[in-house]
Protein backbone atom coordinates (compact mmCIF):
# COMPACT_ATOMS: atom_id res chain seq x y z
CA UNK A 1 0.00 0.00 0.00
CA UNK A 2 1.48 3.34 -0.95
CA UNK A 3 2.47 6.11 1.48
CA UNK A 4 -0.63 8.39 0.26
CA UNK A 5 -3.39 5.61 0.41
CA UNK A 6 -2.41 4.90 3.85
CA UNK A 7 -2.65 9.13 4.54
CA UNK A 8 -6.00 8.96 3.26
CA UNK A 9 -7.69 6.30 5.26
CA UNK A 10 -5.61 8.25 8.71
CA UNK A 11 -7.63 10.77 7.17
CA UNK A 12 -11.22 8.95 7.10
CA UNK A 13 -10.99 7.69 9.88
CA UNK A 14 -10.47 10.41 12.60
CA UNK A 15 -14.00 11.94 14.04
CA UNK A 16 -15.77 14.93 12.28
CA UNK A 17 -15.06 17.64 15.01
CA UNK A 18 -17.28 20.39 15.81
CA UNK A 19 -16.19 23.87 15.56
CA UNK A 20 -15.03 25.88 18.59
CA UNK A 21 -17.72 28.00 19.58
CA UNK A 22 -20.97 25.26 18.81
CA UNK A 23 -20.78 23.78 22.40
CA UNK A 24 -20.64 27.32 24.16
CA UNK A 25 -24.20 28.28 22.36
CA UNK A 26 -26.11 25.10 22.66
CA UNK A 27 -25.27 26.34 26.29
CA UNK A 28 -26.38 29.35 26.04
CA UNK A 29 -29.81 28.78 23.90
CA UNK A 30 -30.13 25.78 26.60
CA UNK A 31 -30.22 28.66 29.71
CA UNK A 32 -32.45 30.65 27.25
CA UNK A 33 -34.91 28.58 27.32
CA UNK A 34 -34.60 27.78 30.94
CA UNK A 35 -35.07 31.25 31.66
CA UNK A 36 -38.11 31.40 29.37
CA UNK A 37 -39.41 28.36 31.10
CA UNK A 38 -38.88 29.97 34.59
CA UNK A 39 -41.16 33.18 33.41
CA UNK A 40 -43.54 30.93 32.14
CA UNK A 41 -44.33 29.47 35.54
CA UNK A 42 -44.03 32.56 37.43
CA UNK A 43 -46.41 33.87 34.87
CA UNK A 44 -48.83 31.05 35.05
CA UNK A 45 -48.66 31.55 39.44
CA UNK A 46 -49.19 35.17 39.33
CA UNK A 47 -52.12 34.24 37.12
CA UNK A 48 -53.68 31.84 39.35
CA UNK A 49 -52.94 33.94 42.23
CA UNK A 50 -54.82 36.87 40.86
CA UNK A 51 -57.02 34.71 39.69
CA UNK A 52 -57.66 33.09 43.62
CA UNK A 53 -57.62 37.32 44.59
CA UNK A 54 -60.22 38.04 42.43
CA UNK A 55 -63.01 35.04 43.20
CA UNK A 56 -65.50 34.22 45.76
CA UNK A 57 -65.90 31.06 47.98
CA UNK A 58 -69.81 30.33 48.83
CA UNK A 59 -70.37 27.16 50.95
CA UNK A 60 -73.83 25.74 49.16
CA UNK A 61 -76.25 23.04 50.88
CA UNK A 62 -76.95 20.24 49.21
CA UNK A 63 -79.38 17.50 49.61
CA UNK A 64 -81.41 15.21 47.50
CA UNK A 65 -83.82 12.31 48.89
CA UNK A 66 -84.00 10.66 45.73
CA UNK A 67 -80.48 10.13 44.63
CA UNK A 68 -78.12 7.39 46.92
CA UNK A 69 -75.65 9.00 47.96
CA UNK A 70 -76.55 12.47 48.18
CA UNK A 71 -79.28 11.69 50.57
CA UNK A 72 -77.71 13.19 53.42
CA UNK A 73 -77.68 16.97 53.61
CA UNK A 74 -73.95 18.64 53.17
CA UNK A 75 -72.51 21.57 51.97
CA UNK A 76 -70.08 21.68 48.95
CA UNK A 77 -67.96 24.59 48.40
CA UNK A 78 -67.65 26.64 44.71
CA UNK A 79 -64.72 28.85 43.77
CA UNK A 80 -66.77 31.66 41.54
CA UNK A 81 -65.05 33.94 39.78
CA UNK A 82 -65.61 37.81 41.29
CA UNK A 83 -67.21 40.54 39.01
CA UNK A 84 -68.11 43.70 40.39
CA UNK A 85 -72.05 43.92 41.35
CA UNK A 86 -72.26 40.04 40.80
CA UNK A 87 -75.34 39.44 43.31
CA UNK A 88 -75.38 35.60 45.01
CA UNK A 89 -78.25 34.77 42.67
CA UNK A 90 -75.39 35.14 40.37
CA UNK A 91 -72.64 33.20 41.93
CA UNK A 92 -75.24 30.05 42.03
CA UNK A 93 -75.92 30.11 38.60
CA UNK A 94 -72.11 29.78 37.23
CA UNK A 95 -71.80 27.27 40.06
CA UNK A 96 -74.76 25.31 38.59
CA UNK A 97 -73.76 26.67 34.73
CA UNK A 98 -69.36 25.90 35.20
CA UNK A 99 -69.11 23.14 38.07
CA UNK A 100 -72.39 21.39 38.96
CA UNK A 101 -75.33 21.16 36.82
CA UNK A 102 -77.33 18.93 39.22
CA UNK A 103 -77.23 22.06 41.88
CA UNK A 104 -81.17 23.05 41.84
CA UNK A 105 -83.01 26.78 42.67
CA UNK A 106 -85.28 28.19 42.21
CA UNK A 107 -85.21 31.89 40.22
CA UNK A 108 -86.96 33.95 37.11
CA UNK A 109 -87.04 37.70 37.17
CA UNK A 110 -83.73 38.13 38.48
CA UNK A 111 -85.13 41.82 39.79
CA UNK A 112 -86.85 41.26 43.26
CA UNK A 113 -90.13 40.90 41.94
CA UNK A 114 -91.34 37.31 41.41
CA UNK A 115 -90.13 36.27 44.82
CA UNK A 116 -88.86 32.97 43.87
CA UNK A 117 -85.29 33.07 45.36
CA UNK A 118 -85.24 33.48 48.79
CA UNK A 119 -82.60 31.89 50.56
CA UNK A 120 -80.81 31.94 53.98
CA UNK A 121 -78.07 33.65 53.21
CA UNK A 122 -75.00 33.92 56.36
CA UNK A 123 -78.21 34.03 58.53
CA UNK A 124 -80.50 35.74 57.49
CA UNK A 125 -83.62 35.41 54.90
CA UNK A 126 -82.83 37.38 51.47
CA UNK A 127 -83.70 37.19 48.06
CA UNK A 128 -80.51 35.87 46.09
CA UNK A 129 -81.14 38.63 43.21
CA UNK A 130 -81.03 41.41 45.10
CA UNK A 131 -77.97 40.77 47.93
CA UNK A 132 -74.59 41.96 46.70
CA UNK A 133 -71.39 39.69 47.01
CA UNK A 134 -69.39 42.11 47.84
CA UNK A 135 -71.50 43.13 51.50
CA UNK A 136 -71.05 39.52 52.62
CA UNK A 137 -68.69 38.12 54.69
CA UNK A 138 -66.49 34.58 52.91
CA UNK A 139 -67.43 31.72 52.97
CA UNK A 140 -70.96 32.55 51.66
CA UNK A 141 -73.27 30.75 53.50
CA UNK A 142 -76.21 29.98 51.49
CA UNK A 143 -78.91 27.71 52.54
CA UNK A 144 -83.07 27.18 51.96
CA UNK A 145 -85.66 28.81 54.11
CA UNK A 146 -85.57 27.40 57.36
CA UNK A 147 -88.73 25.70 58.74
CA UNK A 148 -89.68 24.43 55.31
CA UNK A 149 -89.40 21.36 54.23
CA UNK A 150 -86.24 20.55 51.89
CA UNK A 151 -87.56 19.44 48.05
CA UNK A 152 -84.02 19.31 46.98
CA UNK A 153 -80.59 21.80 47.40
CA UNK A 154 -82.38 24.92 47.96
CA UNK A 155 -85.36 24.24 46.92
CA UNK A 156 -88.48 23.72 49.59
CA UNK A 157 -91.92 23.38 49.16
CA UNK A 158 -94.26 26.50 49.52
CA UNK A 159 -97.80 24.71 49.71
CA UNK A 160 -98.12 26.12 53.39
CA UNK A 161 -97.16 29.43 52.91
CA UNK A 162 -99.59 29.59 49.66
CA UNK A 163 -101.97 28.09 51.74
CA UNK A 164 -102.26 30.34 54.31
CA UNK A 165 -102.16 33.08 51.93
CA UNK A 166 -105.48 31.53 50.32
CA UNK A 167 -107.12 31.76 53.76
CA UNK A 168 -107.53 35.31 54.22
CA UNK A 169 -109.20 35.66 50.52
CA UNK A 170 -106.44 37.68 49.27
CA UNK A 171 -108.41 39.11 46.30
CA UNK A 172 -110.93 42.05 46.28
CA UNK A 173 -114.22 42.13 47.25
CA UNK A 174 -117.49 43.88 46.70
CA UNK A 175 -120.88 43.96 48.88
CA UNK A 176 -123.04 45.47 46.11
CA UNK A 177 -122.27 44.89 42.95
CA UNK A 178 -123.42 47.79 40.08
CA UNK A 179 -126.08 46.78 37.42
CA UNK A 180 -124.93 46.49 33.74
CA UNK A 181 -126.28 49.57 33.03
CA UNK A 182 -124.32 51.12 35.87
CA UNK A 183 -121.16 50.25 35.60
CA UNK A 184 -118.03 52.42 36.43
CA UNK A 185 -114.44 52.19 38.19
CA UNK A 186 -114.05 51.17 41.25
CA UNK A 187 -112.56 54.53 42.92
CA UNK A 188 -109.82 55.11 45.61
CA UNK A 189 -109.31 57.98 47.21
CA UNK A 190 -105.06 59.19 47.37
CA UNK A 191 -105.06 59.47 51.57
CA UNK A 192 -106.41 55.66 51.34
CA UNK A 193 -104.04 54.66 48.53
CA UNK A 194 -101.31 55.53 50.52
CA UNK A 195 -102.44 54.07 53.82
CA UNK A 196 -102.13 50.37 52.11
CA UNK A 197 -99.75 51.21 49.20
CA UNK A 198 -96.96 49.75 51.40
CA UNK A 199 -98.88 46.41 51.98
CA UNK A 200 -99.54 45.83 48.00
CA UNK A 201 -95.81 45.34 48.13
CA UNK A 202 -95.29 41.75 49.02
CA UNK A 203 -94.06 39.32 46.51
CA UNK A 204 -94.99 36.35 48.51
CA UNK A 205 -90.98 35.16 48.90
CA UNK A 206 -92.03 33.47 52.20
CA UNK A 207 -89.24 35.42 53.38
CA UNK A 208 -91.07 36.83 56.83
CA UNK A 209 -92.80 33.44 57.36
CA UNK A 210 -89.47 31.89 57.72
CA UNK A 211 -87.83 33.90 59.73
CA UNK A 212 -90.91 33.83 62.52
CA UNK A 213 -90.79 32.28 65.83
CA UNK A 214 -94.12 31.98 66.33
CA UNK A 215 -94.90 30.21 63.08
CA UNK A 216 -91.86 27.86 63.01
CA UNK A 217 -93.83 26.54 66.51
CA UNK A 218 -97.56 26.66 65.35
CA UNK A 219 -97.93 25.21 61.88
CA UNK A 220 -101.59 26.82 61.93
CA UNK A 221 -100.98 30.60 62.32
CA UNK A 222 -101.76 32.87 59.59
CA UNK A 223 -98.09 34.63 59.33
CA UNK A 224 -96.84 37.77 58.68
CA UNK A 225 -97.11 37.82 55.11
CA UNK A 226 -100.88 36.60 55.04
CA UNK A 227 -102.15 38.76 57.67
CA UNK A 228 -100.35 41.88 55.62
CA UNK A 229 -102.39 40.75 52.14
CA UNK A 230 -105.57 40.57 54.89
CA UNK A 231 -104.72 44.28 56.00
CA UNK A 232 -104.48 45.33 52.53
CA UNK A 233 -108.15 44.56 51.77
CA UNK A 234 -109.22 45.47 55.36
CA UNK A 235 -107.99 48.99 55.56
CA UNK A 236 -109.83 49.43 51.80
CA UNK A 237 -112.71 51.66 52.04
CA UNK A 238 -113.84 50.75 48.58
CA UNK A 239 -115.21 46.76 50.27
CA UNK A 240 -116.99 48.21 53.05
CA UNK A 241 -117.98 47.69 56.63
CA UNK A 242 -119.83 43.86 56.70
CA UNK A 243 -116.58 42.82 54.37
CA UNK A 244 -114.08 44.48 56.61
CA UNK A 245 -116.21 42.58 59.43
CA UNK A 246 -115.67 39.62 57.68
CA UNK A 247 -112.19 39.76 57.30
CA UNK A 248 -111.76 40.73 61.28
CA UNK A 249 -113.28 37.36 62.17
CA UNK A 250 -110.58 35.64 59.99
CA UNK A 251 -108.05 37.79 61.84
CA UNK A 252 -109.32 37.27 65.07
CA UNK A 253 -109.15 33.48 65.22
CA UNK A 254 -107.14 31.54 67.61
CA UNK A 255 -104.30 31.44 65.24
CA UNK A 256 -104.43 35.29 63.65
CA UNK A 257 -103.00 38.23 64.88
CA UNK A 258 -103.12 37.36 68.66
CA UNK A 259 -100.09 34.98 68.33
CA UNK A 260 -97.83 37.82 66.75
CA UNK A 261 -95.29 38.59 69.70
CA UNK A 262 -94.11 41.66 67.91
CA UNK A 263 -90.11 40.42 67.32
CA UNK A 264 -90.12 42.24 64.44
CA UNK A 265 -88.19 39.76 62.77
CA UNK A 266 -90.66 39.74 60.15
CA UNK A 267 -90.11 43.55 58.91
CA UNK A 268 -86.06 42.78 59.20
CA UNK A 269 -85.59 40.63 56.74
CA UNK A 270 -88.41 41.76 54.00
CA UNK A 271 -86.86 42.83 51.11
CA UNK A 272 -89.51 44.98 50.06
CA UNK A 273 -89.58 47.14 53.64
CA UNK A 274 -92.96 46.58 54.45
CA UNK A 275 -93.64 47.48 57.71
CA UNK A 276 -95.14 44.39 58.40
CA UNK A 277 -95.63 43.97 62.41
CA UNK A 278 -97.12 47.45 62.49
CA UNK A 279 -100.17 46.10 60.04
CA UNK A 280 -100.45 43.40 62.31
CA UNK A 281 -100.81 45.79 65.53
CA UNK A 282 -102.93 48.07 64.13
CA UNK A 283 -105.02 44.57 62.92
CA UNK A 284 -104.76 43.87 66.23
CA UNK A 285 -105.98 47.74 67.37
CA UNK A 286 -108.91 46.92 65.14
CA UNK A 287 -110.10 44.24 66.44
CA UNK A 288 -109.96 45.38 69.89
CA UNK A 289 -112.40 48.83 68.51
CA UNK A 290 -114.60 45.77 66.89
CA UNK A 291 -115.41 43.95 70.14
CA UNK A 292 -115.97 46.96 72.10
CA UNK A 293 -119.86 47.42 73.39
CA UNK A 294 -121.15 50.28 74.75
CA UNK A 295 -124.47 50.52 76.10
Amino acid sequence: MSTQETSAETEDAQPETEPAGSSHQDRRMQEKRERQAERDRQTEADAEAEAAENTVQIKVFRYDPEVEGKQEPRFDDFHVPFEKGMTVLDALIYARDHFDSSLTFRHSCRQAVCGSDAFFINGSQRLGCKTQLVELEEPVRIEPLPHQDVVKDLVVDMQHFYEQMEAVEPYFQEEDLPDAENLEEQRQDPENREKIKMSSRCIWCGACMSSCNIAAGDNEYLGPAAINKAYKFAMDDREGEDLKQHRLNILEQEHGVWRCQTQFSCTNVCPKDIPLTEHIQELKREAVKNNLKFW
